[in-house]
């Protein structure tokens, strides 16, 4: 085999992909550190106890796990850098107020998340914790939302959910592990056969509920109205739908369109509040994911109320329109003290000035500079190629 073969769904970033997508994680982050978020830089790998999410069988499957040769124990790779984060409020930073931390790193995935997506993501993301309000998820889904409007990603389609309303119905029903498990599992697929097989057995408020959640979907106003006729009066669930409704009013004039989609469960075993995605017409794929997650502190002996949200920056760029590369100044290679001068004032300038060792203008297009730096009358002078 040829050794500079990579494995499927993992990929080489080129310089213009490359370059663009460290401009994307420099203007994100520059945004995020503008709204009070502070950086932090987790470790590619931990203790897989500490990054496998307590009860997500998911996290669990799209981690790589290898056995440490120090300890002999079992080290995972990340594949969501938020338990991280969560593990770093909880015992590192251990601040009693309101914390604001935000990322950008590699996370690393078994399998691609879509047909044509990389299993190297380069996640960048923010986290805000000790606040359970509303106000507090209103603040990371419009940061997410200026965050695309920033890099022009446009029109977004937005989706929210609340998995408060499967909680409360599975919950008053004192359903058993297994049977919520399958349930979870046919609202996910939005699996109507599965859904009445299972619910059969149940009490017919509750059959009626569970059957209606697949139906639940669309435009913000028409789901909630829907929602309070279908779903059973359960304070949870008015709760929940008073924190969508809200929230869609608030977030409607920042983007194309607003729906809400209770079936959906994303993240549903760490997830505890409103849960949310952002879509593009260009992408079958969610290209930014959040919610909240208050119980994720737990695996770390502290919970702190949270939501945050994360994207994927190799994605974003695949969704922007192609930039023309700036082209450079090519330099003869010579010692000479009055054009090393000009170097680097040019450069100090903000230009790209590339010394051209081998002076073979067959390949000079390959440096990609449209100037030259020529001598005339004793001075250095740019000029056109």
């Amino acid at each position: 085999m040829q050794n500079w073969l990579l494995p499927e769904y993992i990929n080489d970033m080129l310089p213009d992909e490359a370059w663009r997508v460290e401009q994307i994680r420099a203007d994100v982050l520059s945004l995020l550190r503008k709204s009070g978020y502070q950086l932090v830089a987790p470790p590619l790998l931990e203790y897989a106890e500490s990054l496998l999410i307590d009860g997500s069988e998911d996290m669990d499957l799209r981690s790589f796990k290898l056995v440490d040769q120090l300890s002999g124990r079992t080290l995972a790779v990340r594949a969501d850098i938020t338990p991280q984060v969560a593990r770093i409020d909880a015992h590192l930073l251990n601040r009693q107020g309101v914390t604001r931390l935000c990322y950008a790193g590699s996370v690393l995935h078994t399998q691609p998340v879509g047909l044509t997506r990389t299993r190297e993501l380069m996640q960048i993301g923010a986290e805000l914790y000790g606040h359970s309000g509303l106000d507090s998820d209103l603040e990371v889904q419009s940061l997410m939302l200026a965050a695309l409007r920033m890099l022009n990603i446009e029109p977004v389609h937005l989706d929210l959910g609340h998995v408060a309303v499967f909680r409360a119905l599975v919950s008053h029903a004192a359903l058993d592990e297994e049977l919520e498990r399958a349930l979870f599992g046919a609202l996910q697929r939005k699996d109507t056969a599965a859904l009445e097989l299972l619910v059969a057995p149940l009490d017919a408020p509750l059959r009626k509920a569970l059957l209606a959640m697949p139906t639940l979907y669309g435009d913000s106003a028409d789901v909630v109205a829907r929602a309070r006729k279908a779903l059973p009066d359960f304070q949870e669930i008015q709760l929940a739908l008073d924190e969508l409704a809200a929230a869609a009013r608030h977030l409607k004039p920042l983007v194309a369109s607003v729906g809400i989609d209770l079936a959906d469960l994303r993240g549903y075993h760490y997830h505890s509040g409103m849960v949310f995605a952002a879509y593009h017409a260009g992408s079958h794929d969610a290209i930014a994911l959040g919610g909240r997650y208050d119980d994720l502190g737990k695996s770390f002996g502290r919970a702190r109320a949270a939501t945050g949200f994360s994207m994927d920056l190799r994605q974003l760029c695949s969704l922007m329109q192609p930039q023309t590369v700036q082209a450079g100044i090519c330099a003869p290679h010579l010692a000479d003290s009055a054009l090393q001068a000009k170097i680097s004032q040019l450069r100090n300038a903000g230009e790209t000035v590339v010394v051209d060792f081998a002076a073979d203008k067959a390949n000079r297009a390959e440096l990609q500079c449209d100037r030259e730096l020529i001598l005339r009358d004793g001075v250095w002078l740019v000029v056109a190629m």
